[in-house]
């Protein structure tokens, strides 16, 4: 296969499973390997259409870390698509290299992995929030993120201004109430 070709021990999987190649690199050689796949004519991946954070931290299938990055590469010349995952190799602080450099259309995609993860991408242009506030506290696509959040927003009419405050959720038990007719599940003679 020419991926494995090309590229030999700086690949830590390749698999090709339901028509779509996917290979694993370590976030040292993330960088140089993502400009390869783009420059090189035989490869020649022209896109990065899309790229995402995952948190793998209950997967047990999973031989890397907690949080990769995984792009989606295209090919219009040779029309093949790809995905590179990347694990970052710190769970404490996730951080991998960005591609931005090599593909602009990486911008947005990164700050929302950011945003979302918390993994910082090393040379980003301009990281910060895309979709939650600056104020917000966590990041709540961790799957260690509770589900109702650290603090919840109100607007206060007396400040005539938005405030934060910690989650206040009282626990209550709901019942269900079962309403059944008297010879539910009983065998009535005559009927057959």
């Amino acid at each position: 296969m020419l991926l494995s070709e090309t590229f030999g021990e700086r690949i830590t999987g390749l698999v090709a499973a339901f028509d779509e190649v996917t290979i694993e690199v370590a976030a040292d050689n993330y960088l140089p390997l993502m400009r390869q796949l783009r420059d090189q004519p035989a490869l020649c991946f022209e896109q990065l259409i899309d790229l995402s954070g995952i948190d793998y931290s209950e997967f047990a299938g999973c031989s890397g870390g907690r949080f990769a990055a995984v792009s989606h590469l295209t090919s219009i010349a040779h029309n093949w698509r790809l995905r590179v995952r990347v694990f970052a190799p710190d769970d404490g602080f996730p951080v991998l290299p960005s591609v931005t450099e090599i593909w602009n259309s990486a911008n947005w995609y990164e700050r929302e992995a950011f945003d979302l993860y918390g993994i910082h991408f090393d040379g980003h242009p301009d990281l910060r929030r895309i979709l939650t506030d600056y104020g917000f506290v966590g990041y709540p696509f961790r799957k260690d993120f509770p589900i109702s959040g650290y603090v919840e927003m109100r607007y206060d009419a007396e400040q005539k201004r938005v405030i934060y405050q910690p989650v206040t959720i009282e626990p209550r038990e709901v019942t269900p109430r079962i309403v059944r007719e008297e010879a539910y599940g009983k065998v009535v003679s005559g009927r057959g």
